[in-house]
């Protein structure tokens, strides 16, 4: 029996599997295909967009299983999600199963045009309900997740991409008014089993992992009993060792989502795993955390796990063993924050609350990777269902202003602190190509980098920071040869003297280029 994975892309608060990431959930469903003797074949929806003829082709498969669900909207490079529209015409095999966190989005309306289509809806979650469609024998997820490894061979990008792996489901907290999390049981891996899987993977050519999938990476591996999780540093050292026994040439190894929470309330334990993070992971780390909003009466009314304190106390902890500079130019680790908006409670003083957080932050000369800002989804079975969209209609102007400042004030001048210009930063790889070169490292919320010149897809190069944007740097590869630098990259790095650089080609010492350009064209340019 032949069946096609459909990957449409899910974006969820506590998984990422947009290009480059790869979401556990193919990996599952391949390997509960093979257990239920199909031959599965493994798509991209980017892949299917620019190969129509394929989709003639799946037309005699038995199965399709198409995965979906971007729960939490983001801006992305590596590819472009299925869209709801698309959806409605992926009848492409005989049997057709959609799944993945679209479903908690669909209206009775959908679901009707959906069956129209003869496109049969599974709701979120659906793995245990898929297996039992095939007609599986026994269901063991763990098990899956080993024997779909080698899908990923089969991604477009591969071995340019980044696995994200999954050590415990669900939100211990699950209390937040407008999170998809509460849907999950929690349901925790043991550490042997996540090494399985890593281990799967590598042995497939995987280099690059996130370990993404659960809520808070603090927890894992520590007592649940009462309360907030307390973390076990010592568990946390061994599993991270195994790692690297079982995978000696991984190349990336990150992490995703952080709750303030367990670090404040047990800071002893967070600093130890905080240590553990730095020295066996690798440089360029974030610590997603959720902050949401730093006013306490929206706090309350939607049962957010940290206070404004909190967060606090866990960006400080972590930059003082995570902020230095590293090998590959990012520090090692730091943390990030989210911001929601139009929750409960919020009101006009929301938003300046929200920047003078901020401002205390750069105050303190604290260090935060990334500051996302979203508007708020509202999902049904969720406290902010009844709530909706009307505060994000009633304070649109006031959301705008509050990002424009916080871009403009506070996002930039971060960049320059941890990215100073002439700063090398290592491993870029181009994903698009163009006289500005679009590229990123393979790694947990990596800086775009806009690289002048023209460099093909998929080519990794080492950079210089010459230039800042909001979120973002312009680079230009390190060690250029003065003789073969374009006009531009001469000019952006030197100004006007660029183009007498130019004019004067070629150049025959680094003591012809001082005279001409001054000292500093000797960090961005060599001579031959």
């Amino acid at each position: 029996m032949k069946a096609a994975i459909i990957d449409g892309y899910v974006d969820e608060p506590s998984c990422l599997g947009v290009p480059p990431y790869v979401a556990p959930y193919p990996r599952y469903i391949y390997g509960m295909l093979k257990s239920a003797g199909f031959e599965p074949k493994y798509f991209t929806i980017d892949y299917l967009r620019e190969h129509p003829e394929v989709i003639e082709k799946l037309k005699s498969f038995d199965l399709a299983v198409i995965i979906a669900g971007i729960a939490v909207p983001g801006k992305y490079l590596g590819g472009k999600p299925l869209s709801k529209k698309e959806l409605f015409s992926m009848n492409v095999a005989r049997r057709n199963i959609l799944v993945g966190p679209i479903t908690l989005e669909l209206s009775d309306k959908d679901r009707r045009m959906l069956e129209d289509v003869e496109v049969e809806v599974l709701d979120f979650p659906f793995e245990k309900r898929l297996f039992e469609k095939l007609e599986g024998k026994k269901f063991d997820l763990n098990a899956f997740a080993v024997r779909g490894a080698e899908v990923v061979r089969q991604h477009p990008d591969f071995p340019h991409i980044i696995c994200e792996i999954e050590t415990y489901r669900g939100c211990y907290w699950g209390r937040c008014s407008f999170c998809i999390e509460r849907v999950h049981k929690l349901w925790f891996r043991s550490p042997e089993d996540v090494l399985k899987e890593i281990k799967a993977l590598y042995d497939c050519g995987v280099r690059y992992f996130r370990l993404g999938r659960q809520t808070d990476f603090f927890s894992f591996l520590g007592e649940f009993e009462e309360g907030v999780p307390k973390p076990n540093p010592e568990e946390m050292k061994k599993f991270h060792r195994a790692i690297w026994d079982l995978c000696p040439k991984i190349k990336t190894l990150h992490l995703d989502n952080v709750n303030p929470k367990t670090i404040a309330e047990h800071p002893e334990e967070s600093a130890e795993i905080i240590k553990t993070i730095v020295m066996y992971q690798t440089p360029g780390n974030v610590a997603a955390m959720g902050l949401e909003s730093a006013d306490e009466r929206v706090v309350r009314k939607n049962s957010l796990a940290a206070t404004p304190e909190e967060v606090m106390f866990a960006i400080e902890l972590i930059n003082k063993y995570g902020r230095h500079p590293s090998y590959n130019g990012l520090p090692y680790f730091l943390p990030g924050i989210n911001f929601v908006i139009g929750l409960k409670g919020e009101t006009k003083e929301t938003f300046e609350i929200n920047y003078e957080f901020l401002e205390e932050v750069m105050k303190r000369n604290l260090l935060l990777r990334r500051i996302n800002i979203r508007q708020v989804k509202i999902f049904p079975g969720t406290p902010m269902e009844k709530e909706g969209d009307r505060r994000l209609k009633k304070h649109r102007k006031e959301f705008l202003s509050f990002k424009n400042r916080v871009r403009e004030n506070v996002d930039t001048p971060m960049l320059e602190k941890m990215l100073p210009k002439g700063r090398k930063i290592t491993d870029l790889r181009v994903e698009v190509e163009g006289k500005i070169s679009y590229a990123r490292q393979l790694a947990t919320y990596p800086i775009l980098v806009g690289l002048v010149g023209m460099y093909p897809r998929n080519l990794y190069v080492d950079a210089r920071v010459v230039d800042y944007g909001h979120r973002s740097i312009t680079a230009v590869e390190a060690d250029l040869d003065v003789n073969k630098a374009t006009l531009e990259q001469l000019e952006l790095l030197l100004g006007k003297v660029g183009r007498e650089v130019y004019i004067r080609r070629p150049i025959g010492s680094d003591a012809e280029l001082e005279t001409i350009a001054g000292r500093e064209a000797l960090l961005y340019l060599k001579v031959g």
